[in-house]
């Protein structure tokens, strides 16, 4: 072996001594700590994964197959009659023209008010900002399930039980959303908008052709999460739907499964098939993820 393929075998050096990769790239070499996170962010990945990789397999697994003991990782042929068996026997479209219209309708409005409160909490002075923030903030320290015989007795006197509205008024308002939307509000210039305010522009107008532009990135996080919340959302929908016409699909798959004999294939054909818009909208928004979250705390 000549000199040079030996030492290209034993690591590189630069100029300074510095040991660095010859395998891909010119890097140096990670250290031990970094190795490490990486090691554990990989484990982690694996074990938040796992499940949705089962029920996706399982899915197109048979009855006589998914109660094996012990369960077999990989079905034995892909069954897509249990997808087509279960929209014949389950009545998805209504249920997903439910979950859609909530979802959607509730994050409008969940953005635009959090957008707006935020804003008020951030860009204006007045007596008691801050404890009315605190105030706010403090809300998220409350168990839902205390506040749904109020909030169920408020809507029952506006006339919304069993109805799609319902459904999308009581939870519209989020003190998490107002957070996220109130600390990344604090980044803007304040002489931005007082810079506005001379040019003659009206508050309306500073809002929405300022503050929200620029507000973007942490708009995009509470729209996730927001789509999150009201897509897998179970308890409120099952207290205000009296009427299987206007139950969502977290509550119809419930539903499906208090039957005298489950039809487990079916119902985790059903999940998968429920699980993909968040998967899709969190795929086409993660880059905002990271970048709202962390903006949250410069100021």
């Amino acid at each position: 072996m000549s000199l040079t393929a030996l030492r290209g075998s034993r690591g590189a050096r630069d100029t300074r001594g510095t040991r660095r990769w010859t395998s891909i790239g010119d890097g140096p070499t990670p250290t031990a700590g970094r190795v490490l996170t990486y090691a554990v962010l990989i484990g982690l990945s694996i074990v938040v994964l796992a499940p949705v990789v089962w029920a996706v397999l399982s899915s197109f697994k048979s009855q006589s197959e998914l109660a094996q003991t012990p369960p077999a990782p990989l079905p034995s042929s892909l069954r897509t009659e249990n997808y087509t068996g279960a929209l014949s026997s389950f009545d998805f479209a209504l249920y997903l023209r439910n979950s859609v219209i909530v979802t959607v309708g509730a994050t409008l409005l969940t953005v635009v008010i959090n957008t707006m409160c935020a804003y008020g909490l951030a860009k204006y002075n007045f007596r008691g900002r801050n404890l009315l923030f605190l105030i706010v903030l403090g809300t998220i320290m409350i168990p839902l399930q205390l506040i749904f015989i109020p909030v169920y007795q408020m809507a029952a006197q506006l006339g919304l039980v069993n109805s799609l509205w319902g459904l999308i008024i009581p939870p519209a308002a989020t003190p998490t959303g107002v957070f996220l939307l109130r600390q990344y509000m604090l980044t803007i210039p304040d002489e931005l908008i007082a810079a506005a305010r001379i040019d003659g522009a009206g508050e309306f107008r500073i809002f929405t052709r300022i503050v929200v532009p620029l507000s973007g990135a942490a708009i995009a996080v509470v729209t996730i999460f927001s789509v999150m919340w009201r897509w897998n959302d179970f308890l409120w929908p099952l207290i205000i739907s009296q009427d299987q016409s206007k139950y969502t699909l977290p509550v119809a798959l419930a539903q499906f499964n208090s039957q005298l004999v489950a039809p487990f294939n079916y119902i985790l054909a059903m999940s998968v098939v429920s699980m993909l818009p968040v998967v899709i909208i969190f795929l086409v928004l993660q880059r905002h993820i990271v970048r709202g979250i962390a903006s949250t705390g410069l100021k």
